[in-house]
């Protein structure tokens, strides 16, 4: 076997080991929509046609018809969300980076015309093609079907990162509600103590200081309370923003309290193997490690040949004589081109390659230590928010409300005075909003533990800006 039939022979293998790649028609998202519903039970959907959007639109109206739910703003937020949907367009495009990929490199053709001197005259086609691009067509499109790989697990993370922001959000949402409304009721316990204050003012039944000291507290109070009605309209649009909500659909209802407490926490022994198993962040990174090192394997390959062309050749000459009689010849030939590695020997695309390699090795080593970290840290926050939470309704409020029924007894029995009643209001005020704040972290852990087991990445604080300040300063007009 001659080398040139050496040559045709690696190129059709080339050609004929793997077809090219048909485009899925769905971008793509049948593994995305399996992982995302494995992991959360929710349904992603991608609105490529107006058929889509109709039914995405359809159940977002009727989830919003009721009053909204945890789940429901997440599933909402998978349906509406459009930086969601933009996410799924990359997926898109990279499916078409994939299918291009497997396609062989298209051959180029180029006719030439030829006059020389007296009557000759020349035609001449000639057909060329990349060999190196067919020969190593099989490596590049397993390369390629891995990235593609990869980003279908991107978009898997995308997804579940969006559906743990829509919880946070709603939960701070609810929360912030909640709280709004626990000022507004100590403010209308101050507002009728303030009047019946100022009522005995009048009589001469209360001194100046005392009707001084209960008018500042509602004063302040009612200060608190507009600062929680921002914090309402702050939270309510953050979670607008994930929902993908304007116009009509912002009148949607979120419960007044957030979700009492569990009879018990969840016991997980094994969060550190959960977030090995799970998280999809390191499943990225094991397919980019595979992926690169058959990239590795392909520099090395064609380290020294980086170009091969063959060009297939074509000539007819015709050339009159003296007489006016035509001659034609038909001449046919072959052109191989080839690079000569004389300066640049491949060793620095090699070195590059290997190097990209260790670093996504390291990176992983890293991600995983990182991640072990991250998941012992989001269930000790959940175990010590949820026993905080519960000491909170079990311990501390029943004795802040028994204390607030014996100051009281003692204020009607006239063995206290005012002073001693609005220090007990403050105390017992700080205490509900530190039990609510308590619940609202738990609940927040809650979703930073799903975080920190299925999504991966830095798990942002739970904590929002508190509005209500410590119980060492709640208004008192002191």
């Amino acid at each position: 076997m001659t080398a040139l039939s050496k040559v045709a022979t690696t190129v059709l293998v080339g050609l004929l080991a793997g077809g090219c790649a048909q485009f899925t028609g769905n971008g793509g998202m049948d593994p995305v929509t399996d992982g995302v519903r494995r992991e959360i039970g929710k349904d992603a959907v991608r609105l490529s046609d107006p058929e889509a959007a109709r039914r995405a639109r359809e159940q977002v109206q009727a989830l919003l018809s009721e009053p909204l739910t945890e789940d429901s703003a997440v599933q909402i937020t998978l349906l509406n969300n459009r930086g969601l949907q933009a996410a799924y367009n990359d997926l898109g495009i990279s499916e078409a980076d994939y299918v291009q990929a497997t396609l062989p490199a298209n051959p180029t053709i180029t006719v030439s015309r030829v006059f020389g001197t007296g009557n000759f005259a020349e035609v001449g086609f000639q057909l060329v093609g990349n060999l190196l691009a067919y020969a190593t067509l099989p490596r590049r499109r397993e390369i390629a079907k891995r990235e593609f790989e990869e980003d279908r697990y991107r978009a898997v993370a995308t997804t579940l990162s969006l559906s743990v922001d829509a919880r946070r959000a709603y939960v701070r949402a609810v929360a912030a509600g909640q709280l709004l409304t626990l000022l507004e009721q100590a403010r209308q316990t101050a507002d009728a103590s303030a009047n019946m204050m100022k009522q005995l003012g009048e009589t001469g039944a209360a001194n100046k200081l005392d009707q001084a000291r209960v008018t500042t507290f509602y004063a302040e109070l009612s200060a608190q309370v507009a600062q929680a009605r921002l914090a309402v309209k702050r939270e309510r649009e953050a979670l607008n923003r994930l929902l993908g909500l304007w116009g009509s659909d912002l009148d949607y209802k979120l419960p007044a309290r957030l979700p009492a407490l569990p009879a018990a926490a969840d016991n997980q022994s094994d969060v550190e193997v959960e977030a090995m198993r799970r998280r999809v962040d390191l499943i990225i990174l094991r397919y980019e490690i595979v992926t690169l090192a058959k990239s590795v394997g392909f520099v090395e390959a064609t380290r020294y040949l980086s170009f091969l062309e063959l060009g297939l050749g074509f000539r007819n000459e015709v050339e009159t004589n003296d007489a006016g009689e035509q001659s034609s010849k038909n001449r046919y030939g072959l052109d191989l081109g080839i690079v000569i590695p004389i300066f640049d020997t491949g060793e620095a695309r090699v070195t590059k390659a290997r190097e990209i390699y260790m670093r996504a090795i390291n990176r992983l080593t890293e991600r995983s230590v990182n991640a072990r970290s991250e998941a012992r840290l989001a269930y000790s926050t959940y175990r010590a928010t949820y026993d905080i939470a519960k000491y909170y309704q079990n311990r501390i409020l029943p004795l802040r409300r028994q204390i607030s029924s014996e100051v009281l007894l003692r204020y009607n029995g006239m063995l206290v005075d005012v002073f001693e009643v609005l220090v007990e209001e403050r105390d017992r005020i700080a205490a509900n909003v530190a039990a609510l704040n308590a619940l609202r972290d738990f609940n927040l852990a809650i979703a930073d533990l799903q975080a920190a087991l299925i999504v991966g990445g830095t798990v942002p604080p739970s904590g929002v800006i508190n509005t209500t300040p410590p119980p060492d300063t709640l208004p008192l007009g002191l």
